[in-house]
């Protein structure tokens, strides 16, 4: 299914080896790193998501 989802970069990696995550959005939130595309990814309920963006401050 990894190779089905749609990903995203988060906006703070970069392609100089900085610390690369993945987002890709379904009925789950799936989360994986990006410098390992075929490795395993994380996936979570939207809600679970949704309040870690709720913890999370602002500029972190």
């Amino acid at each position: 299914m990894n190779d089905q989802l749609k990903w995203f970069k988060s906006s703070y990696s970069d392609d100089e080896g900085g610390d690369c995550v993945e987002v890709a959005v379904t009925d789950a939130v799936h989360i994986r790193d990006s410098e390992n595309p075929t490795g395993p990814d994380l996936h979570i309920t939207a809600s679970a998501w949704s309040a870690f963006l709720d913890a999370v401050p602002p500029g972190v």
